[in-house]
């Protein structure tokens, strides 16, 4: 009897040890939120505008709960998917709000490779954007809507659009956050695929730069502080970005801080402009727009 409840005994660890594996893969599974993929008809592109969206845990279409909402930027080479294929938003937007890091929130993630999100030479995607694309996901989606918990993020040409969209619709946008943002000031450097995009190209296939000035963000700056809404902005770029924008982030910066000194932070990293960088401080941009979240509206979703 003894050596049957010894052997016993090391059965019952091991099947409490596999039972307390399984409850925690229960666990991490009921508190996960889900990608979904759809499209959006669009008048101002005469096609439609594909999407990812992050649903977080618990979301339920037919709840009053109300979440706020992330419209997460791909830059000029990319479309729909790649936040979720090279970023891992889903595992990260599940790990930050099982933390408490960030408040439960929808992210949406358009697609429109080549359009950095202006009404440029080809496509007229800002209008496509916030007359198309913002009211269809907001009256799909239970997001708070208006300016109440609706943010903007984007890496390169979608942290340009983020910008862009934070300085000309304050309010609209709740914060800002730009990771390498394609902002040069003046002159993209011919690198840059600003040059080559169509978005930015006269009919004679030259860089258009009068339409990169309008467009750019110096341009709206004086708009922007004219307005009675501030937006909180985070910059990020790495230290050996190969196109030059670690040094066009810290004239953004010098920018906004010289009039909001409370409502910016840059944060300089070592990276370069890829994929690499974005996703080692994507949590840092997250934690930061989910801090300015309205207070009240953050509280009632914990």
């Amino acid at each position: 009897m003894g050596k049957f409840r010894a052997k016993s005994g090391r059965t019952a660890v091991k099947l409490t040890a596999l039972f307390v594996a399984l409850f925690a893969a229960m666990i991490s599974f009921a508190e996960a939120g889900t990608l979904v993929r759809g499209a959006t008809p669009s008048a101002a592109l005469k096609r439609d505008m594909p999407y990812v969206a992050y649903l977080p845990d618990g979301y339920d279409p037919a709840s009053i709960q109300r979440y706020p909402v992330l419209y997460l930027l791909h830059g000029a080479s990319c479309d729909e998917t790649v936040f979720a294929e090279r970023a891992g938003i889903l595992e990260r937007a599940d790990r930050l709000t099982k933390s408490g890091s960030i408040p439960p929130m929808i992210i949406v993630m358009p697609g429109c490779p080549g359009c950095w999100w202006v009404d440029g030479a080809k496509d007229m995607a800002e209008t496509a954007f916030w007359s198309d694309f913002v009211p269809a996901i907001e009256g799909r989606y239970k997001t708070l809507g208006a300016v109440h918990g609706r943010l903007m993020a984007g890496v390169s040409a979608g942290g340009f659009g983020a910008v862009r969209f934070g300085m000309k619709y304050p309010d609209r946008v709740d914060a800002v956050a730009a990771l390498s943002p394609a902002i040069y000031a003046v002159m993209p450097p011919a690198r840059s695929s600003a040059r080559r995009d169509v978005a930015f190209l006269r009919p004679d296939g030259q860089f258009n730069q009068t339409l990169w000035s309008s467009e750019n963000y110096p341009r709206l700056a004086s708009h922007y502080f004219q307005q009675a809404a501030r937006v909180p902005f985070f910059l990020m770029a790495g230290n050996s970005d190969e196109l030059g924008i670690a040094f066009e982030v810290m004239q953004l910066y010098k920018t906004l801080a010289d009039v909001q000194p409370d409502l910016v932070q840059l944060s300089l990293v070592d990276g370069r402009h890829d994929w690499t960088t974005w996703s080692s401080h994507l949590d840092e941009a997250l934690i930061f727009l989910g801090r300015h979240v309205p207070r009240h509206h953050a509280s009632m979703l914990r």
